[in-house]
């Protein structure tokens, strides 16, 4: 005798879309009770810009007219890109070989091993 477990199954999923009870496939937030419409997929009409055939949508012959955004986005992005350049060629040394190379000068000209290289030599 046959198994009658796939054709178990296949009639509770039926069952469930046909009651709408929630389920993993169908849970709760896929339910529009009292909506006789098809659920909206959201955007606000086409968004498709049919080719013009020219470059930027600017005709040859025709100057092309900034926006008013463009002039300040310019400034304001390589603006902001040289103030950081200058910062990074002015900012101080922080690495730690710098730091060992100067405390163990400080070390050894406190021992009297190294000569402080500030004072003059006396004649």
């Amino acid at each position: 005798m046959p198994s009658f477990s796939p054709l178990r199954a296949a009639v509770r999923t039926s069952t469930a879309v046909a009651t709408r009870q929630p389920t993993l496939k169908f849970p709760l937030s896929f339910r529009r009770p009292f909506s006789q419409s098809k659920p909206a997929q959201g955007g606000h009409g086409p968004s498709f810009d049919p080719p013009s055939g020219w470059l930027f949508g600017v005709k040859p012959g025709e100057k092309y007219q900034k926006e008013g955004w463009e002039g300040v986005w310019y400034w304001g992005f390589y603006g902001s890109f040289a103030v950081a350049i200058v910062a990074y060629a002015f900012k101080p040394d922080t690495s730690i070989q710098t730091w060992a190379l100067e405390e163990a000068r400080r070390r050894l000209e406190a021992e009297g091993i190294l000569q402080d290289p500030d004072t003059k030599p006396r004649e």
